[in-house]
């Protein structure tokens, strides 16, 4: 990973003049007869220093690494079309995109006709600000902000998704969990989730339990490793990613993921993308997590 002291919301924020965008291709990821990962997919947040400082370069290697699909956050002033090519040069495929949440206003009409360039069918909201969050009534203002963005983004044949972290398992004061608030509220014919599975391991929560609660929810999941469970808040900034040393590569950590794979059919997984928050080395960590899934078998 690059030295840069980024988080997520920041990079969000900042990292293009575009709104931000995503994934995959229509391929589904896994061979059922093998068992095995067929494509796997990069979140481009794990290089974005690298991404920053050559575009071009950058995709060019992570498709010789062997990745076939990415997830883009952040365009770094690129036009969709000259996103487009730049897939298109590098045999890559960018089905679904991470997008900050004040993109969800005035600015989702045009999000949404980007990703129709790019190709992305899924348009991901990877965070909530702890001032929505916070606020009385906040995780129903977040559920109202979904299900009206994916009710337009429907329409064009794009589906909304939102991606966790490891806070929406904190329990509230009513002892509730606002994953399970944001799975029963939010309509299921508009917003789907992408599932992260090293952020729910470090909240506490058991991906299959949500797999038998909420199956087929969960198209897309980030595939990423923990040495060891840190404790965890609900508040403050996101930065276990910027401080956390325990993060790793995919099949290095604790993280059972023949476990989690062999359900792979009833979460309704389609996409599989590995994600580091800070490798110290991002094309070395990139490729021995795709390595290790392009091996992985059940």
């Amino acid at each position: 990973m690059s030295p840069l002291k980024v988080d997520r919301r920041t990079f969000l924020e900042t990292a293009s003049t575009v709104t931000a965008a995503t994934l995959l291709t229509g391929r589904f990821a896994w061979a059922a007869d093998e068992h095995k990962l067929d494509q796997i997919g990069l979140e481009l947040y794990t290089v974005r220093g690298e991404m920053k400082k050559d575009f071009h370069g950058t995709l060019a290697q992570v498709a010789a690494i062997g990745y076939k699909q990415v997830e883009f956050a952040g365009y770094f002033k690129h036009t969709p079309q000259q996103v487009r090519d730049a897939l298109d040069k590098n045999g890559l495929t960018s089905p679904a995109c991470h997008v900050d949440w004040k993109v969800l206003g005035d600015n989702w009409p045009a999000q949404i006709e980007s990703a129709k360039v790019i190709g992305q069918s899924y348009i991901i909201c990877p965070w909530i600000p702890e001032k929505i969050r916070k606020q009385p009534g906040g995780w129903k203002l977040a559920v109202d902000t979904f299900n009206r963005c994916g009710e337009a983004s429907q329409k064009a044949g794009i589906t909304f998704g939102y991606h966790n972290h490891w806070l929406e398992f904190v329990p509230e004061k009513d002892g509730k969990l606002p994953f399970d608030f944001l799975l029963d509220h939010c309509a299921p014919n508009l917003v789907q989730f992408e599932m992260d599975l090293c952020w729910i391991t470090v909240g506490g929560g058991d991906p299959l339990a949500y797999f038998d609660r909420y199956p087929g929810r969960f198209p897309l999941v980030h595939v990423k490793d923990i040495k060891k469970l840190p404790q965890v808040t609900s508040g403050g900034p996101q930065n276990f990613g910027d401080e956390l040393k325990d993060m790793t590569e995919v099949g290095s950590g604790l993280i059972d993921w023949k476990r989690i794979f062999a359900q792979s059919d009833k979460a309704g997984i389609k996409y599989y993308i590995v994600e580091h928050d800070k490798p110290r080395h991002p094309f070395d960590s990139i490729k021995t997590s795709y390595e290790y899934l392009r091996k992985l078998s059940w």
